[in-house]
Formats: structure tokens, C-alpha cells, sequence
């Protein structure tokens, strides 16, 4: 099955259903490995600034966003590596993966209503559409 998955996660209910997913999958084969990619958007860098005014905090603040997808992980025994990255979700996802040979991406759906996603276009949809691999969306 899939030796190399990613899985792109927010911290989300929606990402930690994908983070289930993924570790079902990594199970599935002996030698799996998840590289979980946390993307810091720039965007959103500020707000967790004025919340989190001291460096220690905001690292602590993304640790503990992460916690779960950890502890899962953990219990299940799967290999798991995470990286967290920056700029743009949507593109900077697509740039990792489709440069580091991945076998299959699983990303959470952010459940964008209809004009929503057509005028802003989600992460998941533009991650399904650039990557060179299949894409997982877990509702």
C-alpha cells in the first residue's frame, strides 16, 4: 500500500478525522511512514502573536495543536514526523509534496459553503487539483 503519506493538518476537528484516517492507512503496511505538515499561514501569524505575545507561547500554542494527532499516532505505533512550514497552505502543501515524492496526500475538508468555496477556493480542493499524487479529502 503507501509507504510515504501526508497528511496536511490545521489542528481541526476535520484534520484530526484525516489524522485517523492516515494512521489507519500507515497500519495497513509494515514501513509506513506520516509526515504531518502543519503550515504557519502569514495571514494568521499576527493573531497568534496578539494572542501569544512571548515566542515560547506561540511554539507552545502549535505543540499543543498537535497534541492529539501526536497521541494518536503514538498509540497506534505508527512512524510519524512532524514538519511545520510556512507561507500559503494551499501552495506551499502542493510545493512539499510534489518535490519530496509522496504517495498519497489526506487533508481535511474545511467545509466551505458553496460561494465560499468558489470564491475563495479551499486548501483541500487546491491541494487535490496540483498534487501529483492521490488526495484523500476526510469530511
Amino acid at each position: 500500500m503507501y509507504k510515504k503519506i501526508a497528511l496536511a493538518t490545521d489542528g481541526s476537528e476535520h484534520s484530526k478525522r484525516a489524522a485517523e484516517n492516515a494512521i489507519h492507512i500507515a497500519k495497513c503496511s509494515s514501513n509506513s511512514k506520516i509526515e504531518v505538515l502543519y503550515v504557519v499561514d502569514p495571514d494568521k501569524v499576527k493573531s497568534d502573536v496578539l494572542s501569544n505575545w512571548n515566542s515560547d507561547d506561540i511554539d507552545d500554542y502549535r505543540k499543543s495543536r498537535m497534541k492529539d494527532l501526536e497521541k494518536m499516532a503514538q498509540e497506534s505505533g505508527v512512524s510519524y514526523e512532524i514538519k511545520i512550514l510556512h507561507g500559503e497552505p494551499g501552495p506551499v502543501i502542493v510545493d512539499y509534496v510534489n518535490k519530496n515524492g509522496f504517495e498519497i496526500v489526506i487533508i481535511g475538508s474545511r467545509g466551505l459553503n458553496a460561494l465560499q468555496e468558489f470564491v475563495l477556493g479551499s486548501v483541500s480542493h487546491k491541494v487535490a487539483k496540483r498534487a501529483n499524487c492521490p488526495v484523500l479529502i476526510v469530511k
